[in-house]
Formats: C-alpha cells, sequence, structure tokens
C-alpha cells in the first residue's frame, strides 16, 4: 500500500438474527448461538470482517477497538465536562468500547436544541431535545473522521442531586454498557444542565411512549403483541445475561421507539444518593413487585420474572393492575396472598398459563428469562425460531404445564382480538379505567412489615384445556405478515 493510500476496512455486514451486533468478552449467562467471543478469532474474522488499519477481526460490525481506542485516546485533551471522576468514567468506556453501543461521549449542553420537560419519574426529570450532530457510529477511513446517526430527539434524563456524581449515578449509567443492548434504550453520553448544574444521561428517545399509553392509543392484535413480548423478553434475557437484575420492571419502563419495544430505566429511577440506598425496605411500583421482595427479601432474575408477568397480563388484557384500590398495606398483604390482576377471560389458554406461571408465589417455580425468550421466539411469526416443536414442548414439560395435542389455538386468537376490541370500544371499559387516587404508578420506597408468607390463592394450573398438535403450531408461527401490525 502506498504512503498516501488510505486503509480499507474488509467488514462483513452483520445479521441480528444469527449473530450479535459486537463480540461479547466473558462467557457468562445463558448465552447463546448468536454470540461470538472475544477470544474467538476466527469467529470474529468470519462474522465481523477485518480491519484495515492493523488487519485484526473486528470486535463489531464495522468496528475495531484497538484502532478506535487510540482515536479517542488522542482526543482525550480537547474535551472535558469539569468533573475529573466523569472525565475518568466516559474516558474509560471509550477506550474499552468493543462497538459504538458500548462508549460514552461528554456532550455540552449548548449542543442541544429545543429542549423540552415531559415529565417526572420517581426521582428525576425527563426532557426531550433535538442532537443534530448525532452520535458517534463509525470511523470513515476515507475522510478521516467520524461517521455520525443524526437523530430526530434524544431524550435528557436527569437525578435529583445528582452533581454530587456519586457512585450510584455512574453505576446506573455503567448498567447500559454491561449489557448486550440490543432490546434495551442506549445510553449516548452524559450532559449537564447549566442552571441547575444537574447531571444529565443523554438516552434514546421513544416517541411512542411507555407500554400503557400505547396499548391506550393504539389498537394491537395478538400476533403484535407477542412480537412486542419477544422482544421485551430479549432485552430482559441481555440484562439477566450481563449478571444484572432491574429491580424496577413494569409497564412504564417498557418504551416504544422506532426499532420497536425497549426496555428502560436501568436502575434509574432508584435514589442517587447513598443515604436513601441505605433505607430500609423497597424500591419501585406496588403492583408490580413479587411477593418475596415486598417481604424484604432481595431482588433476583425470578423477582423480574414475576414483574414480566405482571406486565404481559396487563398488555393482553388492557387493564392496569389493581387500578381502582389503594396502593398500601392491605393491597400488599393480599398481593402475599396470592391475590393477582384478573386474565382477560379471552386470552388464549397457552398464553394464560405462561403468564400464571411467570407470577407464581414460589420463585423457583418461575420460567427463566432464557425459556419466556425461547416460547415467544417460537409463537413470534416475525422472530426467526430458535428451537424445535418438541424442545418447545419440553419447555413446557418442565414447567410443569401439559400440553396436548388437537388444537383450537387458531379460533382462541380470533376470539382474543375480536373481543379485546370490543373491550376497548365498551362503555363498561372507559369506567374501569377511572383509577383510584392513591393508586400509585411511581417509583416510590416502600417499608411494609409483618406480611404474610408468599402463597398461591388456588393451585397453579398445569394443563391448557386447548389441544396443540404440530401442524397448527407451524400454522400460527407462519401465518400472513399482514397480519402483524
Amino acid at each position: 500500500m502506498k504512503p498516501d493510500e488510505n486503509p480499507k476496512n474488509k467488514w462483513e455486514d452483520v445479521d441480528p438474527d444469527d449473530y450479535q451486533f459486537h463480540v461479547t468478552i466473558s462467557k457468562t449467562g445463558e448465552a447463546d448461538e448468536r454470540v461470538v467471543y472475544m477470544e474467538d478469532l476466527e469467529k470474529r474474522k468470519q462474522v465481523y470482517g477485518i480491519c484495515g488499519e492493523c488487519n485484526e477481526p473486528g470486535t463489531g460490525s464495522h468496528w475495531c477497538r484497538p484502532c478506535n481506542a487510540k482515536r479517542f485516546k488522542d482526543n482525550f485533551e480537547n474535551w472535558t465536562s469539569g468533573n475529573e471522576d466523569i472525565d475518568e468514567f466516559i474516558q474509560h468506556s471509550q477506550l474499552n468500547a468493543v462497538y459504538y453501543t458500548k462508549l460514552l461521549e461528554w456532550i455540552p449542553y449548548k449542543n442541544f436544541e429545543d429542549v423540552t420537560y415531559i415529565t417526572r419519574g420517581g426521582y428525576g426529570k425527563i426532557y426531550s431535545a433535538r442532537w443534530p450532530e448525532g452520535n458517534i457510529y463509525s470511523w470513515n477511513n476515507e475522510s478521516k473522521n467520524w461517521e455520525r446517526k443524526r437523530l430526530k430527539k434524544v431524550a435528557l434524563k436527569s437525578l435529583d442531586d445528582s452533581l454530587c456524581t456519586s457512585a450510584e449515578f455512574l453505576n446506573e449509567i455503567k448498567t447500559h454498557l454491561q449489557i448486550y443492548l440490543y432490546d434495551v434504550i442506549q445510553c449516548y453520553g452524559i450532559t449537564q444542565d447549566p442552571d441547575t448544574k444537574d447531571y444529565m444521561m443523554v438516552l434514546e428517545f421513544c416517541e411512542g411512549g411507555n407500554l400503557r399509553n400505547n396499548y391506550v392509543k393504539k389498537s394491537n392484535n395478538y400476533y403484535s403483541k407477542i412480537h412486542h413480548l419477544f422482544n421485551i423478553a430479549s432485552g430482559l434475557l441481555d440484562i439477566h445475561n450481563a449478571g444484572k437484575v432491574h429491580k424496577d420492571f413494569h409497564s412504564g419502563n417498557i418504551l416504544f421507539g422506532i426499532n420497536g419495544s425497549l426496555i428502560g430505566d436501568l436502575g434509574m429511577c432508584q435514589p442517587s444518593n447513598e443515604k436513601q440506598f441505605k433505607n430500609e425496605g423497597t424500591f419501585g411500583v406496588l403492583p408490580y413487585i413479587a411477593p418475596e421482595v415486598l417481604r424484604g427479601r432481595s431482588y433476583t432474575k425470578a423477582s423480574d420474572i414475576y414483574s414480566f408477568g405482571i406486565m404481559m397480563n396487563e398488555y393482553m388484557s388492557e387493564e392496569i393492575p389493581y387500578n381502582d384500590v389503594l396502593h398500601d398495606y392491605t393491597l400488599a398483604i393480599k398481593i402475599c396472598n396470592g391475590h393477582r390482576p384478573s386474565i382477560f377471560e379471552y386470552t388464549p389458554k397457552l398464553l394464560t398459563a405462561l403468564i400464571t406461571k411467570c407470577w407464581d408465589a414460589k420463585a423457583e417455580n418461575r420460567p427463566t428469562a432464557k425459556e419466556l425468550f425461547l416460547i415467544l421466539s417460537k409463537w413470534d411469526v416475525k422472530a426467526k425460531t430458535r428451537l424445535t416443536i418438541e424442545e418447545f414442548f419440553q419447555i413446557f414439560y418442565k414447567l410443569g404445564i401439559e400440553v396436548n395435542k388437537d388444537s383450537e389455538v387458531r379460533s382462541q386468537i380470533s376470539d382474543y382480538d375480536d373481543n379485546i376490541r370490543l373491550n376497548r370500544s365498551s362503555e363498561k371499559k372507559s369506567n374501569n379505567n377511572q383509577t383510584h387516587a392513591q393508586a400509585i404508578y411511581t417509583t416510590r420506597h416502600l417499608n411494609f412489615k409483618d406480611l404474610p408468607e408468599p402463597m398461591n390463592s388456588a393451585p397453579i394450573s398445569l394443563c391448557l384445556d386447548c389441544q396443540l398438535d404440530k401442524s397448527d403450531l407451524g400454522e400460527v408461527n407462519q401465518s400472513d405478515e399482514n397480519n402483524v401490525a
């Protein structure tokens, strides 16, 4: 190559259904065949191609960590947040980024336009803004500069007292970098409000609002809802594979963006100072908190699954859980005693059984995020199936759900779509949507004492009173794409 000739990258385009967009550093979690590990040079070369500068396999789609780290390091002297801890935090992310979604930038507040207040969360405020420059996407060897994604909008999220830049503030941002990040909100960087001096996360903006806003404003059929539930399960699996627990999983933290449904608020609704973290009790939204957590036990992956079950039933029934009662000690007692939201009577029995298993009072009886992901991928007509029919049945058997063999699944789905539309438009539904003044759906501190040991109010049904054979399941999965909103 001539001295003045630009090196040419030999990148491969990545299909996310086949492989992840970037490498995984360590072998942890319930990974699947999409994972490419850092130490597997041959697979990295096959999946991501070769960097034209160092001739080494890429670490992600159109990305080389060693070469890009040098570029970031050379630019460190050209910016500062004014806070040493934040500077080091951002620099560390840039030096170790295996892909563009794994890096943070310091973004001066003046770079944003049309900053508009949206709402207040549990422990901070959320704004929308335009960021004309957009986030770094890849390095252009020919023009010798960063290519950026032009973003219509971003979300700016402040935390109360974040001026202190406590360890909690930085750890919550770090969570966005430690998971795979495909069905989870992306964090682009950090900025600072010049008036309040509060630090703010710069996040992916979701025009469609949260899950509750979505089903209230938009009519989604069964297939569309299953597709979104599959995406949410995929995001939860990514979080759990990273050794994380969401801890605040509810419909307000499921957001709808240009690429579908995404999980947000990875601990950002937690208090941002150490004193609050040391308080006794629990933080969350009462209807979605697992009974064992209400009793003071630690959050676990299984408690996230309980929350997923409550959210899944809310989405299918289009009814806000416990919206007509006080969210108080009495409700907490009822939840521990096995009280659960009503399941919409026309919900297909297979899905009813899965919801019921998710909110089982015994954490060990709940499915894992991997099992949810696999089951929903089999039901999702847009997803490439990740298991055979036999493996699909085996998961149900493992969960104690008996699946019989002749079927009425398609008629159940049709009944669901017909009746959910009637229910949406009925006068009865609008009356039921009157929310009690003390039904609180924002994250808050809860501290209940002497709650009973969690139990199921009735035996969990292990048998589905519908029949399912292989041909019917195939028909459901191969249904016309026009059925999907």
